[in-house]
């Protein structure tokens, strides 16, 4: 927890006592879920949050013996479906899926507009995947490591096409980031989403892309993606033959995005700890966990501390990113 109040204290920001128990009176714990709980997810269909809720809460729904409602709610980097969970009753019946997006970028860029504060309108109850930023590029070009890429950027500057999902998004801001610190000059082009943005790389109008993992191996195995590295400072669980972009020449790059389960502020300690209990057991299932790697996803879950401390310290790295891209907080 020391880690978590000195990373807040330099942010700017308070950080409440994991598992707060709440000021109204709690539920029993033997007698929730009494009927079906309902889970935000603040991206669309087919994104990697959403791809990985479904595998995750399907089996939470099971082992807990209540359906699990999947809600999209997308819109303003993941604030609108934030600002919903946030707003709810605290009864354990409305959850956040909650990512990078949501909790990290998102609140830094809407300020205006979200409605809630991360770091005071939410308990985190555990992380439950790593999502790789993964740098991929279209088959066609002569780029088989990042040191091929960066040799030809730099010998042609500006003459490289790398999309994104929009400015502000994930894919965006390691972009940003990769090209900054390797001294590069590309044209970052952004798109209305993931889909287009990967859709891009595929076809050649763009040559180059970072994408969260859940999204994009499989176009890596179907060889329509050649994928050249992965963001973290450690080599991916998933696909351990990938080199570190740190480790291929941009020393200093560690940007990977996250999932995890939020309540709002409030709920009772007895339905956080049994909410935590199942989602370990989801996540450490056998056969969940085989296929959150077949989708791309490193399973990981830990504590609410834990969790409450990843979100800080990925709350200054990506906002540094921010900040390097120029963009206006809104």
């Amino acid at each position: 927890m020391q880690y978590v109040l000195k990373a807040a204290a330099v942010l700017g920001l308070t950080v409440l006592p994991a598992l707060q128990a709440p000021a109204t009176a709690a539920q029993p714990a033997a007698s929730y879920p009494t009927r079906p709980i309902r889970v935000v997810i603040a991206q669309g269909p087919g994104s990697s949050i959403d791809t990985m809720s479904r595998v995750v809460f399907n089996k939470m729904g099971e082992l807990l013996g209540q359906q699990m409602i999947m809600d999209n709610r997308v819109g303003a980097g993941g604030t609108i479906g934030g600002g919903i969970v946030a707003q709810s009753e605290p009864d354990g019946y409305t959850l956040f899926a909650a990512a990078t997006a949501s909790q990290v970028i998102g609140p830094q860029v809407y300020k205006s507009t979200r409605k809630y504060d991360p770091f005071k309108d939410f308990q985190p109850i555990s992380q439950f995947a790593i999502t790789q930023n993964v740098l991929v590029v279209n088959p066609k070009t002569p780029f088989n490591s990042v040191q091929d890429l960066i040799a030809y950027a730099r010998a042609n500057p500006g003459k490289l096409n790398w999309s994104n999902a929009g400015s502000g998004f994930q894919s965006h801001l390691a972009g940003v980031l990769f090209t900054q610190l390797a001294g590069i000059e590309v044209l970052h082009v952004p798109y209305k989403g993931a889909g287009p943005s990967l859709a891009a790389a595929i076809s050649g109008e763009s040559q180059i892309t970072f994408v969260p993992a859940p999204s994009v191996m499989g176009h890596v195995r179907a060889g329509r993606l050649r994928a050249l590295a992965v963001g973290d400072a450690k080599r991916s669980a998933i696909a351990p033959e990938l080199p570190t972009v740190s480790e291929s020449g941009v020393p200093g790059f560690d940007l990977v995005g996250w999932a995890g389960l939020m309540a709002p502020r409030g709920v009772p300690k007895s339905t956080l700890s049994k909410l935590s209990a199942t989602l370990h057991k989801a996540v450490n299932d056998p056969e969940t966990n085989a296929a959150m790697k077949k989708a791309g996803a490193e399973p990981l879950v830990g504590t609410s501390r834990e969790f409450e401390a990843l979100i800080a310290r990925d709350w200054k790295s990506y906002g540094d990113a921010i900040r390097i891209a120029g963009l206006k907080p809104n």
